[in-house]
């Protein structure tokens, strides 16, 4: 089978290009998936590049997000069947283990999963759309809905609104019936998100985000007034302390990542002074996908797709993800 394969750490130039891979096996307990779409994630590049204290086995076919029909099954498998379309929830919580990253992952023709990790895909949600959900929108759903229970009046500022998670960010709020603002590098990114469905934007690399909340909305104030009620925040770095200073009293910040820094100077005399709340956000859940799939198929949701490229341009697709020129989701089909 064709196959996108890392055999050691390092940059884009590492990916190799398989023309004849060997085909996987179908296992007990497992199946073998026709994958039909897989979406990249910053985790893709991340586990390329190497993290500390995480040993990936090599070489491994790399994709954490994928949806596609299953071609074959295994011994003990008996509640899915050949040709049933489904989603995968790429987190193995029987083993604790990611795929794609702990074992061979969705950027092939073929793929074996355990059965435990697949879902029904309703017939209305493309493959495509599934794809895009798990770590990006799942994460999203966890963090504004599960963790953060966003709600109808509430001030919402999403910085990295234009990327997988913050694009689902931005529908969240306003479907919750927040006022949302959204933060992006240009007036291009702000127009499709305002189209999306974000009140305002912020164009973040030509103003001072923490000056124009403040122009829009106020100075926050000790005894209350002023600012944003929440604050999405998964970059972290020089945007973390900006961020805490948009929010109100008693404003809560969410963050689930730290892609520009994840150890920025903070005066903790600001967040008990204003009562802030901190609030993480790790991943996501089942249950926030099966939410997902039914906001899709009533089409509530629209998942971003920017691009779709043939699985033989997928060094191609990692160079736009590496270049932050997405506007949501990039998917691989194989």
């Amino acid at each position: 089978m064709k196959a996108v394969v890392i055999h050691r750490h390092g940059e884009i130039g590492e990916l190799t290009f398989e023309n004849a891979w060997p085909d996987p096996v179908a296992q007990e307990g497992s199946v073998v998936l026709a994958v039909k779409a897989c979406a990249l994630n910053y985790h893709d590049l991340f586990t390329l590049r190497g993290m500390p204290g995480i040993k990936v086995p090599m070489p491994i076919i790399l994709g954490i997000d994928m949806a596609g029909e299953i071609a074959a099954v295994g011994k003990g498998v008996t509640n899915w069947k050949v040709g049933d379309r489904v989603l995968v929830d790429p987190m193995d919580r029987v083993k604790n283990q990611l795929i794609g990253e702990m074992s061979d992952g969705g950027l092939a023709q073929y793929c074996e999963v355990p059965a435990h990790m697949l879902m029904a895909l309703p017939d209305r949600v493309s493959f495509a759309e599934a794809a895009a959900l798990p770590v990006a929108y799942g994460t999203a759903y966890r963090m504004m809905i599960t963790r953060g229970k966003v709600a109808a009046g509430e001030k919402v500022l999403v910085l990295g609104a234009s990327g997988g998670v913050g694009t689902c960010c931005v529908q969240l709020a306003r479907l919750a019936g927040a006022h949302v603002v959204a933060a992006a590098s240009t007036s291009e990114k702000l127009d499709r998100l305002i189209e999306l469905g974000a009140h305002e934007g912020i164009n973040y690399q030509a103003v001072n985000f923490m000056k124009a909340i403040h122009e829009r909305f106020g100075k926050p104030r000790v005894w209350g007034g002023g600012g944003v009620d929440m604050v999405v925040n998964f970059t972290g770095g020089d945007t973390w302390v900006p961020s805490l200073r948009s929010l109100q009293r008693g404003g809560r910040m969410m963050t689930c990542g730290a892609t520009a820094g994840y150890d920025p100077q903070t005066d903790i005399r600001y967040i008990w002074t204003f009562e802030l709340n901190i609030q993480g956000s790790n991943a996501w859940d089942r249950g926030g996908l099966h939410a997902l799939l039914d906001l899709v198929q009533q089409r509530k949701l629209i998942p971003m797709i920017d691009r779709t490229v043939p699985l033989s341009r997928a060094i191609e697709a990692f160079e736009a993800l590496d270049r932050r020129e997405l506007f949501g989701k990039v998917i691989i089909e194989p």
